[in-house]
This record gives C-alpha cells, sequence and structure tokens, in this order.
C-alpha cells in the first residue's frame, strides 16, 4: 500500500515537472543563454497565476487565458530590461525592484484578494479529461504539459538558431564584441528578458489552474526552483550536447527536482521545510560540478605523480645525462 502511495506521489510530481518545467526553460533563458541574474521569476510567476485566474474566474476560456498571462509575463520581462538597458540600474537591483513592484502590482489584478479558488471552474486539465475519455486527471496534466513543452522547445531551436536569437546567444557569450559588430545590445537584452518571463508567466498560469487556485504568494522561491532544475538538467545530461538537447534536460532537471522533493515529503519531512530543502538542493547541485573536476584534477596529478605519488623516471633523465658531463661544459650548453 505505501509502494503504491508512493509511486501515486512520484506519478503528480512528475506532471507538475513538467508544467514547472516551462518555467525552467525561461530561467535557463537569462541564466545561461544571456549570462543575466535576473529575479524578476518570482513576480511574473505570480502574474501569470493571478492573469489566468481571475480570468477563468470570470468565464473566459482557460486556454485563452494562457496567452493573456504571457503576455503579462512578457510586461514583466519588459520594465526589467528597460531598468538595466535604459535607466542603467544593474541587472539584479533591476530584478529585485520589478519583483518587489508585482507584488502590490497582482493584487491589484487580482482585486485586492490574495488567493483566487478555481473550485468548480473548468480549467485547461479538465479540458483535457473531457476531451480524452478515461484519462486520470495526472495523465491529463501529463499530456497538455507534454504536449506545450515540445512546443516550447521547437520554437526555442527554431529561435535560438535564426540571427536575432544568435545575437541573443552572443550577447551573453561576450556583449562587447557584439556591440563592435553593430548589434544593440540593449535590444537583446531587453528580447531575452521579455521571452523569459513569457515563459515563466505561462507556467504560473498552468499551475494556478492545475492546482486550482491563484495565489498572490504562489512565486515565492520560484528563482530557487528554477535555478535547481537547471543544474540538476545540467548535471544528469552534461553541458556538452546540443543546444537541443539542453533545453530537453532542462525539463527533466525540473522532473526529477520534483520527484526529489515528493519522495522526501513522502517520507515524513513537514512542507514548512520545504525552503531549506530546496537551498540544500541547491547547494548540492552545484557543488556536484566542482567535486567533479577537483577529482578529475586530483586523478590527473595522482597520474603524473607515478604509483606510489613518486616522480616518474623521466624526471631525472635530464640530472643523470648532466652529471655524468663537466659543469663548464653543461653551463655552456645551457
Amino acid at each position: 500500500m505505501n509502494l503504491m502511495n508512493l509511486l501515486g506521489a512520484i506519478h503528480a510530481a512528475a506532471a507538475q515537472g513538467v508544467l514547472w518545467g516551462i518555467m525552467t526553460l525561461g530561467v535557463y533563458i537569462t541564466f545561461r543563454i544571456l549570462d543575466f541574474p535576473d529575479l524578476t521569476v518570482d513576480g511574473s510567476f505570480a502574474t501569470g497565476g493571478a492573469i489566468s485566474a481571475i480570468l477563468t474566474e470570470k468565464g473566459m476560456d482557460p486556454f485563452l487565458t494562457l496567452l493573456f498571462a504571457m503576455a503579462g509575463g512578457m510586461v514583466c520581462g519588459f520594465i526589467t530590461g528597460f531598468l538595466n538597458t535604459k535607466m542603467k540600474i544593474p541587472g539584479i537591483l533591476a530584478g529585485i525592484l520589478t519583483m518587489t513592484a508585482l507584488y502590490s502590482i497582482n493584487l491589484r489584478i487580482m482585486q485586492d484578494r490574495a488567493n483566487i479558488p478555481l473550485l468548480g471552474v473548468d480549467t485547461v486539465d479538465l479540458r483535457v479529461e473531457h476531451w480524452i475519455p478515461g484519462l486520470s486527471r495526472y495523465n491529463a496534466q501529463l499530456v497538455l504539459g507534454g504536449v506545450l513543452v515540445i512546443a516550447v522547445i521547437m520554437f526555442l531551436y527554431w529561435f535560438f538558431g535564426t540571427e536575432l536569437g544568435s545575437a541573443i546567444r552572443a550577447t551573453g557569450n561576450n556583449a562587447q564584441m557584439v556591440r563592435s559588430l553593430g548589434v544593440n545590445t540593449d535590444v537583446t537584452v531587453i528580447l531575452a528578458l521579455v521571452l523569459s518571463n513569457g515563459l515563466v508567466g505561462l507556467s504560473g498560469s498552468l499551475v494556478a489552474q492545475v492546482n486550482g487556485f491563484g495565489d498572490v504568494s504562489m512565486g515565492i522561491g520560484t528563482i530557487v526552483i528554477g535555478l535547481a532544475s537547471v543544474i540538476i538538467g545540467e548535471v544528469i545530461l552534461g553541458q556538452r550536447l546540443g543546444f537541443l538537447h539542453r533545453l530537453a534536460a532542462m525539463i527533466a532537471g525540473s522532473v526529477v527536482y520534483r520527484v526529489i522533493i515528493a519522495v522526501v515529503l513522502f517520507f515524513g519531512l513537514k512542507s514548512q521545510d520545504m525552503k531549506l530543502l530546496s537551498s540544500i538542493v541547491v547547494a548540492l547541485a552545484l557543488f556536484t560540478p566542482i567535486m567533479s573536476r577537483n577529482f578529475q584534477e586530483y586523478m590527473v596529478r595522482r597520474a603524473a605523480q607515478g604509483p606510489k605519488g613518486l616522480v616518474p623516471d623521466s624526471a631525472f633523465e635530464d640530472v643523470i645525462d648532466n652529471s655524468d658531463k663537466d659543469p663548464d661544459e653543461a653551463n655552456q650548453k645551457d
């Protein structure tokens, strides 16, 4: 019975992980491709959920609300980009300012309510259940999330292969070089932030509908979850794969992160300790590549020293050869 319950918890976590994976792709764009420390995510995720919840409650088609939520996230990204590029505010501070302001804005969007329940309201996962008879709730979420994730990954793969997408990638690698080629890096930075937070807003709207409520605080800690998922995905599949595989690795990292959380909660961890667990997972995931690199360097040094830590015989060859020669002759040769 416990095994069945555990499998059920893992199934639910996997379904949630796919939906959160769209947010992970957004975080990947800013932190890995653009190399921009964007903390707007905590606010734009809640913005997407707030917009979708209030519009769904008022009777709008739940799938149509996803577009408005994504647009809301894009506006959040534009604000951060404008603060950074036009007002010359450092990126991390620009994200904090936007994130802080969004708390009040999200309350206004939700009509001064901290929580909007969606019980008895038609949501996107219920629509999928109706379209595919016999499909369970979590399988409906997997189907919904899987279709959207594939669409997003294919779009990102195409977009970052275009001239504009390549300019964004180049900006993250060497902004000064890109500017010397005549590219306006302000535009590329803003576009990347708009695209990233648009995906974050879309993910927030999906999570709000699937969970059955939109909450003004639902975005707290989102950036930590996104970073953990990105790093776990890189640890699992590595960073040397092609761009398409790295995008898929982000979804895998999001699913693995959610499964880890679900398993730990299943075995008795209190829900109020989740933030602590998330921080520990991120710290371990960040430390893993460093530990692996240090171990490889240690093995290389060990191999260079030879057996039992001794210096190889070849290192003494020049000394032995020079010892048989006249010192003055050796010095002249040197």
